[in-house]
């Protein structure tokens, strides 16, 4: 048999030990659906149904109607507040109200007058990002206000916003590239950790032990069926995505799959790496969703900006793929990035393939040689 021919026939046993395996089917297929549909729900940076009090002393019209814009918003959830003004830090410690809005009793007068008025919102920081998503959505609904008044209420300082790529602040947008990362990370590495234990577990390893096969070929032939089932799996995530979540798609999907083919070839080539180490199935399946999971979910920007991190951290952040996977999935998708745009990404994943590759290489020729 000719070297293609051996890699082939060890992709085709492959195929088919995916095929009828269950578990295989399950994680190919319904986890990441799940997940999507999980991550993508329960992952929203939109904060709605705010619960806020409003204390008016003024109670005009010119008050009811800057209250009537606060209930007619979709983040907030409106009630007025009839105690003692002394009493009102139990709103807080009651966690009735996450915001009260305070209304001087001179806000028509000031009105009237065609002078600067001044209003008072308090907000519960026990959750500072929370807090700060509330204020925002506060200064943008006393700026459209202003706008139909000609500017009479006083705010910290003027803002213009203009807001690029995610002009409706879709949390979604954010998150879904995210998600494939996620997803092809922790399906690539988790099935192919699995390949060559499961021969050392079956004792199938011996046979390969007694055949001229090289190892590059069942390298490559037991990661070819994983690719064209990472494949499948990228597209299925990014077509919910574009149909749940309506994500655009502003870049080039040639340049999106080439570099996804990269970043799978990498995650691949990390499973490979744990799987040609360990010898139960079990142990490669807690190490691969180890390194994957936590890594992606904390280091990579999934969630939290690295930027906010400590610094040791973010050293730790440049050996997470995920990391330079979501600038690429996000460029393209959102702001239509091109090759060059990516391409510090593209060579920190091309690298990381190279030296996975290498490692996982000589760490089955040792195996092989014992």
């Amino acid at each position: 048999m000719t070297k293609a021919s051996r890699t082939i026939a060890i992709a085709r046993k492959e195929f088919l030990h995916i095929i009828h395996d269950p578990r295989s089917l399950i994680i190919i297929f319904v986890m990441p659906l799940m997940q999507l549909i999980l991550f993508g729900y329960a992952l929203n940076m939109e904060i709605q149904n705010i619960n806020l009090a409003v204390i008016d002393y003024s109670r005009t019209p010119q008050s009811s109607h800057l209250i009537e814009q606060f209930e007619g918003s979709e983040f907030f959830s409106v009630f007025h507040y009839n105690g003692k003004h002394s009493d009102i830090e139990n709103i807080f410690l009651k966690r009735e109200a996450k915001i009260i809005l305070v209304i001087d009793q001179d806000f028509a007068r000031n009105f009237q007058r065609q002078t600067k008025t001044s209003i008072q919102i308090l907000v519960d920081a026990a959750d500072p990002n929370a807090a700060t998503i509330i204020k925002n959505y506060c200064y943008g609904i006393i700026a459209n206000f202003n706008l139909e008044h000609g500017g009479q209420i006083s705010q910290p300082f003027d803002v213009e916003p203009r807001i690029w790529y995610n002009p409706d602040m879709k949390s979604a947008y954010f998150f879904v590239p995210g998600l494939i990362a996620l997803i092809l990370v922790m399906i690539s590495a988790m099935l192919t950790s699995l390949a060559i234990t499961r021969e050392k577990e079956t004792g199938t390893l011996e046979q390969i032990l007694v055949s001229p096969i090289k190892p590059i070929e069942i390298i490559i032939g037991k990661v070819f069926p994983y690719i064209i089932m990472a494949f499948l799996d990228g597209f299925l995530i990014l077509m919910m995505g574009m149909i749940l979540f309506k994500v655009p798609f502003a870049g080039s999907h040639f340049l999106l799959i080439l570099l996804s083919t990269l970043y799978i070839i990498t995650a691949l080539s990390l499973g490979l790496m744990i799987s040609a180490t360990v010898e139960t199935q079990q142990v490669a399946m807690m190490m691969a969703i180890s390194a994957t999971l936590l890594p992606t979910v904390m280091l990579s920007g999934f969630i939290f900006p690295i930027r906010s991190m400590p610094i040791l951290l973010q050293y730790v952040s440049y050996i997470v793929p995920a990391k330079y996977f979501l600038i690429i999935a996000r460029g393209i998708l959102i702001k239509g990035n091109t090759f060059f745009q990516l391409g510090f990404q593209t060579l920190a994943l091309t690298l990381m393939s190279i030296i996975l590759l290498i490692r996982t290489l000589r760490k089955f020729s040792l195996n092989l040689e014992k």
